[in-house]
């Protein structure tokens, strides 16, 4: 479906099942940067037997369109966030808990500090929370890397094949892979697949995440569960989970030895899990 938010913008909010009204909560699903809210169905599905599930496509990512006024700063992006609790708890679920993926994870984390009992809890993997002001832009490797991806393949079967078959994106599952494929990509009139999430809007995405930092989101007291892989805990965003855990008044962090930055790609049966049992406890 496709919502309104506060700042005039629309965000297209997907349903990917659960139980019915008034037999469980609701989970709110808040995806990394380039990738798309319908990549999280593997691990929606066994969260689907206790709770509803729902995820959010960001500005210039999945259906949502760029911003028109090109504003990329994660800060104003938490009114896509409370636009979608709003439109869960139209439906009739709650409460919401959040589940959060590196930039998601960032935001989700920060609407909850900017309006306090937005969820009852949230679970997120490595968010992308800093312990200060991040670079300016120009000078984030990421976004360097974001406008070297190649943008349209002959078919979405060459984009499978190619991403399937080196890192990082031929660590996930498969099906999680076929999602991105499917929904990450739109079709072009010559039968070739371009992203759905444009390399520069990728990359001024981000660009757009230095104004979330310990400090702005010390206000959220929920209870958070901050998660970070073993096998890149020296690197940022996973480096900056203690510190993050430490400024949160309700925090415990977490680590899953096995993973690394697409945890929830690489294990979404694990991450699930884990999710209900933060749900439960939260």
């Amino acid at each position: 479906m496709r919502i309104a938010t506060e700042r005039g913008t629309t965000v297209v909010l997907h349903d990917l099942g659960g139980v019915a009204p008034g037999a469980g909560p609701a989970v709110l699903v808040c995806h990394a940067t380039g990738f798309c809210g319908r990549m999280y169905a593997p691990l929606a599905r066994p969260l689907g037997g206790h709770a509803h599930v729902w995820a959010l496509d960001f500005p210039g990512h999945g259906e949502t369109p760029a911003p028109m006024d090109g504003n990329v700063a994660w800060r104003e992006w938490t009114a896509e966030v409370a636009a979608a609790v709003a439109a869960v708890g139209a439906a009739g679920f709650a409460p919401v808990h959040a589940v959060g993926h590196s930039m998601g994870g960032a935001i989700a984390l920060q609407a909850e500090a900017d309006r306090p009992g937005l969820f009852a809890s949230a679970y997120l993997y490595e968010p992308v929370v800093t312990p200060g002001a991040f670079p300016a832009a120009g000078s984030n490797p990421l976004a360097a890397g974001a406008r070297r991806r190649r943008e349209v393949f002959a078919s979405r079967a060459e984009a499978l094949w190619r991403f399937a078959s080196r890192p990082p994106l031929g660590e996930l599952t498969a099906e999680t892979l076929a999602a991105y494929v499917e929904h990450g990509f739109e079709d072009l009139p010559d039968g070739s697949a371009r992203l759905r999430c444009r390399p520069e809007h990728e990359a001024r995405t981000f660009e757009g995440s230095g104004g979330i930092t310990y400090g702005t989101v010390a206000g959220a007291k929920i209870p958070v569960v901050i998660a970070a892989g073993g096998a890149g805990l020296e690197l940022p965003p996973a480096s900056f989970s203690p510190g993050l855990a430490a400024a949160l008044p309700a925090a415990t962090r977490v680590v899953h030895d096995h993973l690394g930055h697409f945890g929830p790609f690489q294990a979404p049966a694990t991450i699930a899990a884990a999710v209900l049992g933060q749900i439960a406890t939260g």
